[in-house]
Formats: structure tokens, sequence, C-alpha cells
């Protein structure tokens, strides 16, 4: 029982290694590349944040990454070298960006459309690294096993946020060109360093035999009447109230959450003259805040029976008033309060993921799972690159303009996303999984029938 337990608890600690190189990407994106390219640089924050939330709008790409990873093996192996290229891809995308942020403060159009392509790499190799990874888990994994991996991968890709924000603070905590090229060439070094140590040895190489029969069973697969996904997604939409009002909600709530994410080290500048070193403070509390939020969750879900709609729900509030808080904080110059927002922040936002995650894979009918988790994890994509695009165009529209002073500017951004994050509640109330899984299984066979036959 020992070894069983012991090989399992490696396993999943490899699994969470692969993904270690993600957190640290993307905190490095949303703590550190938007502070100094727009306060530090001069950068316009549209820009800025478009180039950040650009890998969100590429995120569908996953779906035909991980088709690839299926049928056509790489030397034998279907996830690993998929994962490790992919991976060097997008990591490799940070040896260029203190130059792009340099170049961004010059404002120049032609400089955004070449930023805007490679951030396009970037996401492509993020959409790739992200598919084959999770196949992997899937592929290494018993469906018993899967819910604890989860968890401690996303643990993981926190922990490596915050560790992020720490190595930065530590390398670079006043603006400085040499130390930010410094720290932003570590990172290839770090992603493929952790992938390797994750995956040497994680996945079984197919034998010649193995490869000829995949080869086959790809070629039998493909068929002309296969009903087209984008059109049974969309009859879905049509048919299915609770489809509609549950695709809304995760819209609405994950914009709520991430709409402050790529301006807020931005803030802490503008507002209250804080340095790089005391903004990346605000990673840590928020991270510490989510894996606080989680683990107590998981703690007392074990005794108690909450209602996922409800966790959703407290978490939701919770998020609601940190923001609130941080709006009370800029209108009134009071930087003591953003600390402790923060972390309520976080706190909200680990109980929230618990029940609104759980919500999601309640919101499926057998045999459509994968389908219902596409069109889920579609509205999360949509969310969080609406969000980054938004964020940074109020910046530029209220801040940059003139129109309102920084501390009115985010009174109101913080305030109006606190709304939507009460909007967001307020549909959820409305939603009911048992009506969704009777009227669903109903409507997928009718939507499918109608597209087969058109």
């Amino acid at each position: 029982m020992t070894m069983k337990f012991c090989q399992l608890a490696l396993k999943i600690l490899r699994l969470a290694m692969i993904r270690v190189g993600a957190g640290w990407m993307f905190a490095l994106l949303t703590l550190n590349f938007n502070r100094i390219a727009i306060h530090e640089l001069g950068a316009l924050g549209i820009f800025v944040t478009t180039l950040i939330g650009l890998h969100h709008f590429i995120s569908p790409f996953q779906v035909v990454w991980g088709r690839i990873s299926d049928r056509y093996p790489l030397f034998g192996y279907r996830r690993g070298p998929y994962i490790l290229l992919s991976a060097m891809v997008a990591s490799l995308v940070f040896v260029l960006l203190p130059s792009v942020a340099v170049l961004l403060g010059q404002r120049g159009l032609p400089v955004f459309l070449a930023a805007l392509l490679l951030m396009a790499l970037f996401g492509m190799g993020i959409a790739a690294y992200g598919a084959a990874s999770n196949a992997l888990v899937v592929d290494t994994t018993t469906e018993r096993e899967r819910g604890i991996v989860v968890a401690v991968i996303w643990t993981f890709v926190i922990l490596s946020g915050i560790v992020s924000a720490q190595v930065a603070k530590i390398i670079m905590p006043i603006y400085d060109p040499l130390q930010m090229q410094f720290l932003y060439n570590l990172t290839p070094f770090i992603v493929v360093g952790f992938i390797l140590a994750g995956l040497i040895g994680m996945e079984q190489r197919m034998t010649p035999t193995e490869q000829s029969a995949l080869r086959v069973q790809s070629l039998a697969g493909v068929s002309h009447n296969k009903p087209n996904t984008l059109q049974v997604t969309w009859d879905l939409f049509q048919r299915n109230r609770q489809v509609r009002s549950f695709f809304v909600f995760i819209l609405l709530s994950i914009f709520g959450i991430f709409l402050q994410d790529a301006i807020l080290e931005v803030f802490g500048a503008e507002v209250f003259g804080l340095t790089p070193r005391d903004t990346a403070e605000f990673q840590q509390f928020w991270g510490a805040g989510v894996l606080v939020g989680m683990l107590l969750i998981g703690t007392l879900s074990t005794r108690l029976s909450i209602a996922k709609k409800t966790l959703a729900t407290v978490g939701g509030f919770s998020i609601s008033l940190s923001l609130a808080l941080v709006a009370v904080a800029s209108s009134m110059y009071h930087a003591a309060l953003l600390n402790p927002a923060l972390l309520l922040m976080g706190l909200g936002t680990g109980v929230f993921n618990v029940g609104a995650l759980s919500m999601m894979m309640e919101m499926t009918i057998d045999g459509h799972i994968g389908l219902f988790m596409g069109i889920w994890g579609m509205a999360q994509g949509l969310g969080t690159g609406l969000a980054n695009v938004l964020s940074g165009a109020l910046h530029t529209l209220l801040i940059t303009t003139e129109l309102l002073s920084p501390a009115m500017a985010y009174t109101f951004i913080f305030g109006v996303e606190a709304l939507i994050m009460i909007l967001a509640i307020g549909v959820l109330r409305s939603i009911s999984v048992q009506e969704f899984q009777g009227l669903s299984s109903t409507d997928i066979h009718t939507a499918m029938a109608f597209d087969t036959a058109a």
C-alpha cells in the first residue's frame, strides 16, 4: 500500500512539474511585463494588454493540437515531444520581450503589429503545450486519480507564479533593462528544465506495430458524415437555455475576476508610486489567498456536504467585496487596504474555483463530456481575453487621454468589475444542473441529427 502511494505521489509530482513553466511565464507577463511596458516605458495600455490577452483567443487551437498529438506520434511518443517543442517555442519568446517592451514605448503601429505576430507564436506554443500536457494526464492516470492530480497541478502553477514574483523582486527591484533581460533569459531554462525533470520516463514509447495501427485507425476515423462540432454547439445554444446561461455565467465571472489582471501592477505604480519590487507582492498575496481558499474548501468538503453553487456564490461575492475594497483604496489613496484586499480576492477566487470547476464537470452529459468541456473552456478563454483587451482600452481611454485622474479611473474600473461579478452570480442562481442534464441529452441528439441531415 505504501509503495503504491509513493508511486502515485511521484507520478503526480512529475505531472505537476511539467506545468511549472506555465505559471512562471504567465506571472512574468501579467505582473512584470505589463507594468514595465506601460508605466516605466510609456507604452499604450491597449497595446500591451491586447498582446497579453492574445493567447486566450488562440486557445481553441488546443483542440487541433490535441488531435494532432493523438494521430501523429513523434519518435514513437504521442505527448512528450509536443510538450517539449511547444514549450520551447513559447519560452524563447520571452528572450525578446524586454526589447519588445522598449519598442512598444515608442507607440508605433508597425512595432505593435510585429509584437502581435510574436505573441501569436507564443499563443500557438501555449495551446500545444496545454493540449499535449492535459492529454498526458489522461493517458497516465485513472479516472479516480484525476481529481487530486488536477488540484496538485493547479497548486504548482500558482506556486510557480508566486516564486516568479519573488525572483523578479530580487533580480529587478527597480526597472533596469539589463536586469530585465537577465530575468527573462532565465525563462527557457526554467520551463524546459522542469519539463524534462517531469517528462523523462513518464510516457511509454509506442512500438512500430502500435504506430502502424494508429495510422490505420486515424485514416479509418475520417468521416464525411460526422456532425460539425461548431454547428452542434450553436444549435445547443439556440435550444437550451441552461447551456446559454451557464456559458454567460462563466464568461461574466472570468471577465469580472481578470479585468484587473493586466493592469493591477500598473495601478500600484500610477496611484501609489510603488516600485516593481512592491507591486510584485500583489501576486504573492493573491496566490497565497487562492491556495488557502482551495485548501480550506477541500478540507471542509471531506466533512460537510456543500453545494457547488453555494461555493461559487460565496466565492463570487468575496471577490466582488475585495474589488470594492481596492476601488475604495484607489479613491482614498489608502495603500494599506491593498494587500488585505488582494488576500481576500485570492481566498474568494480559491473558493469560487472549487465551486465553479465542479459545476463545469457536472454540466456535462455522458458521451459528450469533451463537447461541453470545450464549450465551457471557450467561455473561459473569451472571458480572460476580453478582460485583458478591455482593461488596456479603459486605461488608454481614461488615463492616457487624461479624461480622469488615475485614482478616479481605477476606482471606476474596479467598481465596474465588482458589479460584473455580482451580475455573474445573479445568472448563476438561475441555473439548474438537473434541468440542464434533462434537456441537453435530447437537445444534443436533435442537433446532431439536424446537422447530419443538413
